[in-house]
């Protein structure tokens, strides 16, 4: 049988992205034997200092964001979030993040890096750690016992950026600029932010149901 084809878009700072993992791990452990998990990363908080500070200064900037993300988590039972996220240890950047993820990915594959992804994700909303700190990330890569020298390997090689600029021509071919989003059947179906689950599997069941290769009228 012809496994579908999802494709995930996210940002590894993104809150949406960190309350909707439980999603895609459902989505995995439900249907994973009939997908194939294709991870991107979009540039949502590439420049932290000119996304946040410069749009949120007339709402409070950082703090002010640092709060409407509590609340954001306070909407949810599933996930918690520290009391100062986005007001301590601040990252710069995201993109170093996903470098990492992408050198990561090269050198253990598929599993190492959603492991790494989440081990990130976990640092910076619960933790308010700086995940754009590369020792930071190799701390990660040891707790989860992924080899360092492979992973350098591929950060000096230039690999990991060649795969991470991938991501972002892939991203603005599609249009992708929300985190998270998901698409489907060769791009034919998106879904974009805080979608619930029994959306994603409709549209996952779908195409189980015929096959990925007719498309509906309707």
């Amino acid at each position: 049988m012809k496994r579908i084809a999802v494709q995930h878009f996210s940002d590894l700072l993104c809150v949406w992205a960190y309350v909707g993992q439980v999603r895609v791990d459902e989505l995995c452990r439900k249907h994973g034997s009939e997908l194939t998990m294709d991870y991107h990363f979009v540039d949502v908080f590439g420049d932290v200092p000119g996304r946040i500070t410069e749009r949120w200064k007339d709402r409070g900037g950082l703090a002010g964001y640092g709060k409407h993300v509590l609340d954001v988590v306070e909407r949810f039972d599933h996930v918690e979030v520290h009391s100062e996220v986005w007001t301590r240890n601040i990252p710069a950047s995201s993109m170093s993040s996903h470098l990492f993820l992408h050198a990561v990915q090269e050198s253990g594959g598929v599993r190492a890096l959603e492991r790494a992804a989440w081990a990130l994700r976990e640092a910076f909303f619960l933790n308010a750690l700086d995940i754009s700190d590369r020792e930071l990330q190799m701390g990660v890569a040891e707790e989860l016992k992924l080899s360092r020298s492979e992973i350098e390997k591929h950060l000096d090689s230039g690999l990991a950026a060649a795969r991470l600029s991938s991501d972002l021509r892939v991203a603005t071919e599609q249009g992708i600029k929300v985190s998270p989003t998901l698409t489907f059947d060769e791009g034919r179906q998106v879904l974009r932010g805080n979608v619930g689950y029994r959306v994603i599997e409709a549209n996952v069941q779908e195409l189980l149901e015929r096959g990925g290769t007719q498309h509906s009228w309707c």
